[in-house]
């Protein structure tokens, strides 16, 4: 008997599940450089810079000294220590968040998404401020719930507003997923509007994820944390990581701060799905973590160069009135508007499908973030090529 030809068809985990746009926008890229072609990538979301040598030697010491073997689910004890220290040097009035709290992921994004599988479910709707990253919308529909777009105003860097939110809010409410500095943006809420936005959760009985992988990359100060802000910590969750702020990307290391019940039940989750983080990263981790002043130097000086590249972009970009762009306080990337918005469908895409064939630009399309009428610029490339390419946009846009 000859048995039945087989076929793949997704199943109903991923059958609307789309590609990560930000991924693919920087494989083509690079595919396309591979190739011969002088691209200028202006679509990757990592920093261009090494990671500091005091943090690469302290991997060596592990590797050297066996620290090759699995750890404990949740990370190790010394690394979730000294996450919970900051924490609470962070927090301040009088309470001790613990390494209990602490779940140590491969990455920011796996805390993020333990966070989405353990709190929501069918039925669920999560309100997600608008643009936002990608990877937002598609982890709450992976965890069957329903992602609500919240869109900011343009006029307001995009950030939304309590009444914004209160006009999507439902009975069926159950999270809001916050980020600042934000991607695609570098927008970044005040102390005051964090707090207003955490405030309106909590008496919506709303759990909040706030995602913080760029707060140390910001030009107005260091950005707010919810930890600084919230009232209680009985409806948060805090994501973090060393992948932006110590340029350690390749590491994948982040961690979630929450409520011991939930902070156990994610750990339980992580068990079953990847266990515990890379060993050699996790130490290269309480490095970053406890370094003091010399690693602390080298982010100052990454920050220092974002700004001097945000500062010469904006600056080339002014030369055409006609450019909309959102002026970022923090992170490292422009949100601008493209030619054609509001008469061209999709006018984000066309512009930026234009701006790599025809300028050997690459960026990414706002409709990777839900706003299909702009683009995502990142500058985490050397001065040169900023400058170059804002020279190419301004004339793409110039000549659309």
């Amino acid at each position: 008997m000859t048995p039945p030809e087989l076929t793949f068809t997704p199943s109903a985990n991923i059958a609307q599940l789309k590609e990560s746009a930000t991924i693919a926008a920087s494989q083509r890229a690079k595919a396309l450089r591979a190739a011969g072609r002088p691209i200028l990538d202006l679509g990757a979301g990592e920093p261009d810079f090494d990671t500091p040598p005091m943090i690469r030697k302290a991997a060596q010491v592990a590797i050297d000294s066996g620290a090759t073997r699995y750890t404990a689910t949740e990370g190790i004890l010394p690394l979730r220590t000294a996450i919970a220290e900051q924490a609470t040097a962070r927090r301040g009035r009088g309470e001790t968040i613990t390494a209990a709290e602490v779940v140590v992921s491969n990455g920011s994004k796996q805390s993020l998404f333990n966070a989405c599988f353990a709190l929501f479910g069918p039925g669920d709707e999560v309100l997600i401020p608008t643009p936002s990253w990608t990877s937002y919308y598609e982890m709450v529909s992976l965890s069957r719930a329903t992602p609500v777009a919240v869109r900011g105003d343009p006029a307001r860097g995009f950030k939304v507003t309590p009444a914004d939110l209160a006009a999507h809010a439902t009975a069926r409410s159950r999270g809001l997923m916050l980020n600042s500095p934000v991607n695609p943006t570098g927008s970044v809420y005040s102390r005051a509007e964090l707090a207003d936005l955490i405030a309106f959760a909590r008496e919506c009985g709303i759990w909040v994820i706030s995602d913080e992988i760029y707060r140390r990359i910001s030009y107005v100060g260091e950005a707010a944390s919810a930890l600084d802000v919230a009232e209680s910590r009985d409806h948060l969750v805090v994501v973090d990581g060393i992948a932006k702020a110590y340029a350690m990307t390749g590491w994948r290391i982040g961690w979630s701060i929450a409520p011991a019940q939930l902070t156990k039940a994610m750990t339980a989750f992580q068990s079953h799905t990847t266990f515990n983080p890379s060993s050699v990263s996790q130490a290269a981790a309480v490095a970053a973590l406890t370094g003091g002043a010399a690693v602390d130097e080298t982010v100052t000086a990454m920050v220092a160069e974002f700004r001097k590249r945000r500062d010469a972009a904006l600056a080339i970009l002014a030369t055409e009135p006609r450019i909309r762009v959102t002026p970022p306080d923090g992170a490292f990337y422009l949100f601008l508007q493209a030619p054609g918005a509001g008469k061209i469908p999709d006018a984000g895409t066309v512009f930026a499908n234009r701006l790599l064939e025809e300028h050997d630009v690459a960026v990414v399309s706002g409709s990777a973030f839900q706003t299909p009428d702009w683009i995502r610029v990142s500058y985490a490339t050397d001065l040169a090529q900023v400058e170059s390419a804002m020279h190419r946009i301004v004339a793409a846009y110039r000549s659309a």
